[in-house]
């Protein structure tokens, strides 16, 4: 039996269907230190060639806090806060979700599935690894957002499969500022924190 999840009033929300407004009240983080000791744990200094080509002296390795069991645990209850309460099923998205997911699933006794990001072709050829969610309500799961393309393409393939997706919650939210990268699929995101949080502890870190 799944525990029951309620989403506090001053939650960071980006509504679906409403591009570049943010609906949020005061910042939710009941963990006050948690952006501080993430950007602390991720961010690295040295020569890094980024996706584009680019090169930067500067990189954060968002899988550091997951691979960190303390770290993990602590995102894992702030993102509990943000779970919509009637939430039947939560889909982890490969990689990065599935420890995230796995986490709030242990904590609140929801089921959670694990969404590769295409079909396996052999054996069960299964989109997600786990129950059969036709017809479930399926809140995704993900570590960071920036341009949502992973989390769209999850969000479209679970629909044609029969589940509800409407919310997607993260750790971290790095996409613009009053932006919804997700409302042309009518997805909400909520998140736990944001890319200007985690500069701000960088910015404090650094005096």
């Amino acid at each position: 039996m799944s525990a029951t999840l309620t989403v506090p009033h001053s939650a960071r929300v980006r509504p679906a269907g409403r591009r570049g407004r943010i609906a949020c009240g005061p910042v939710t983080t009941t963990d006050d230190s948690l952006a501080a000791d993430i950007d602390a744990c991720c961010r690295l200094q040295g020569e890094f060639t980024l996706r584009s080509g680019q090169v930067s002296t500067e990189y954060f390795d968002k899988y550091l806090f997951e691979a960190d069991p303390l770290l993990l645990a602590r995102v894992a209850r702030e993102m509990v806060q943000i779970v919509p309460q009637d939430t039947e099923m939560l889909g982890g998205l490969e990689m990065g979700g599935i420890p995230i997911v796995t986490a709030i699933s242990q904590i609140t006794g929801t089921p959670a599935l694990f969404v590769r990001k295409k079909a396996k072709e052999y054996g069960t050829a299964k989109l997600a690894e786990g129950p059969d969610f036709t017809g479930k309500r399926v809140t995704l799961i993900e570590d960071v957002i920036t341009t949502g393309g992973a989390v769209r393409d999850a969000t479209v393939a679970l629909r044609e499969r029969g589940a509800t997706v409407e919310v997607v919650c993260c750790a971290i939210d790095r996409s613009p500022a009053g932006e919804n990268p997700l409302a042309d699929v009518g997805l909400e995101i909520r998140s736990v924190l944001t890319k200007a949080e985690l500069d701000a502890a960088r910015s404090v870190r650094r005096g």
